[in-house]
C-alpha cells in the first residue's frame, strides 16, 4: 500500500459507492434501453433513406423513360411535319402550274381568237373597199383622164384601207 495513499483509496471507495448506487437505481437499465431506442431510431433512419433511395431511383427511371418516349414523339412529330410541308409544296406547286397552264391556255386562245377578228375585219374592209370602188367606177363610167383618175383614187383608197 505504500504506493497508494489514503486519498487515492477513499477516490476509489466513493467511486465503488457511486456505481453501485447507480446499479442498484437501475441506471444501467435506463442507459441501455436509451442506447437500445437510440439504435432503433437510427435503424429506422437507415431503412426510411434507404426506402427513399429506392423510390427516387424509381423516379429518376421513370423519368427517363418518359423523356425518351417524349423525344421519339417529338422525332415522330418532326418527320410528320416534314412530309405534310413537302406533300402541301408539292400540291401547291402542281396547282400553281395547273393555273399557269390555264392561264397561257387562255392568253393563246384570245390571240388566236383577236388574230382570226382581225383577218375577219380586214377581209370585211377589203371587201367593202372594193365594193365601193367598183361602185364608184360603173357609176361614173367615165373614160378617159377623169377615169385614170377615179380607178387611181379608188386603188388608192382599197390600199389604206387594207393597211
Amino acid at each position: 500500500m505504500n504506493e497508494m495513499t489514503l486519498a487515492e483509496i477513499w477516490v476509489a471507495v466513493a467511486f465503488l459507492v457511486f456505481v453501485g448506487i447507480l446499479i442498484y437505481a437501475g441506471a444501467h437499465k435506463s442507459i441501455a434501453s436509451a442506447l437500445d431506442s437510440r439504435g432503433s431510431r437510427i435503424a429506422a433512419e437507415l431503412e426510411e433513406a434507404r426506402r427513399l433511395k429506392e423510390e427516387a431511383q424509381k423516379l429518376v427511371a421513370e423519368f427517363k423513360r418518359k423523356q425518351r418516349e417524349a423525344e421519339a414523339e417529338a422525332e415522330s412529330i418532326v418527320t410528320a411535319a416534314k412530309a405534310e410541308a413537302e406533300r402541301l409544296a408539292a400540291e401547291a406547286k402542281a396547282k400553281l402550274e395547273d393555273f399557269v397552264a390555264r392561264r397561257t391556255k387562255m392568253a393563246e386562245d384570245k390571240i388566236a381568237l383577236a388574230e382570226h377578228q382581225a383577218v375577219a375585219d380586214v377581209k370585211a374592209i377589203a371587201a367593202e373597199a372594193a365594193a365601193k370602188a367598183a361602185e364608184t367606177l360603173l357609176a361614173t363610167a367615165a373614160t378617159g383622164a377623169i377615169a385614170e383618175r377615179l380607178i387611181t383614187g379608188a386603188i388608192s383608197e382599197v390600199k389604206s384601207k387594207l393597211n
